[in-house]
C-alpha cells in the first residue's frame, strides 16, 4: 500500500519542485540582468577613442558605397584646415561630406596619398622610408574599383603605409613591420 509523506510547513500538495509562473518569472529576471549587461558593455566598448585609421576606412568605404550608389566618381582628398580640423573630405557632384579626426589622435598627424609602386619615389629619412610620389585625391569609381594607391600616415615622428586593393577597395594585408611604431 501507498504511504504518504505527512504534510508540514511548506509542504504543497503537489510534491517538491517549482511551478511554471515561478520558472518564466525566473526566465523573465534572467533575461532582463542579460540584455542590461549587453548593452552596457556594449556601451563601454564604444566609448573608446577614435583613430585616423579608422575614420580613413570609413570614408573609403562610405567613398566606394556612394561611387556605387549614385553611379559618379567620388573623389577623397585630406585637408588640414585650422578652423575645421583635420579631415577626409569626400567630393562628387552631389555634393560634399567629410569625415573629421578626433583632436585627440590628429595633433601630428600628416596624411599623403602615394602612387601605389613599390620602389617609387622614396627618401630614406631617419631610418624611415618615406614615400615623395603623392597625389591630391583619390578616386572612387562607379564599378566599385578605385585608384591604386596607399595612405601614408605621419604621426609623432612616425610613419606607417595602408595598402588599398584598387579592386575591392580594401586594405592589403601585409605581415607588420615590427620597427614601425604603434598606431594610435
Amino acid at each position: 500500500m501507498p504511504r504518504s509523506l505527512p504534510r508540514g510547513p511548506g509542504r504543497s500538495r503537489g510534491g517538491a519542485g517549482f511551478t511554471i509562473l515561478e520558472l518564466l518569472l525566473a526566465l523573465a529576471i534572467i533575461a532582463l540582468i542579460g540584455t542590461v549587461l549587453i548593452g552596457g558593455s556594449a556601451q563601454l566598448l564604444n566609448n573608446r577613442p577614435v583613430s585616423a585609421d579608422e575614420v580613413f576606412w570609413k570614408a573609403v568605404q562610405e567613398g566606394r558605397k556612394e561611387a556605387l550608389k549614385t553611379g559618379l566618381t567620388v573623389r577623397l582628398t585630406f585637408a588640414d584646415d585650422r578652423d575645421k580640423g583635420r579631415q577626409f573630405i569626400l567630393t562628387d557632384d552631389n555634393g560634399t561630406q567629410a569625415f573629421t579626426v578626433p583632436a585627440a589622435n590628429g595633433d601630428d598627424l600628416a596624411v599623403s596619398f602615394l602612387v601605389a609602386q613599390k620602389g617609387g619615389n622614396a627618401v630614406l629619412s631617419g631610418g624611415m622610408l618615406i614615400e615623395t610620389q603623392i597625389v591630391p585625391s583619390v578616386v572612387f569609381y562607379s564599378d566599385g574599383t578605385c585608384t591604386a594607391f596607399r595612405a601614408q600616415f605621419q604621426r609623432n615622428g612616425g610613419v606607417h603605409l595602408l595598402s588599398i586593393d584598387p579592386w575591392t577597395c580594401a586594405p592589403v594585408l601585409t605581415p607588420p613591420d615590427p620597427n614601425a611604431p604603434p598606431a594610435a
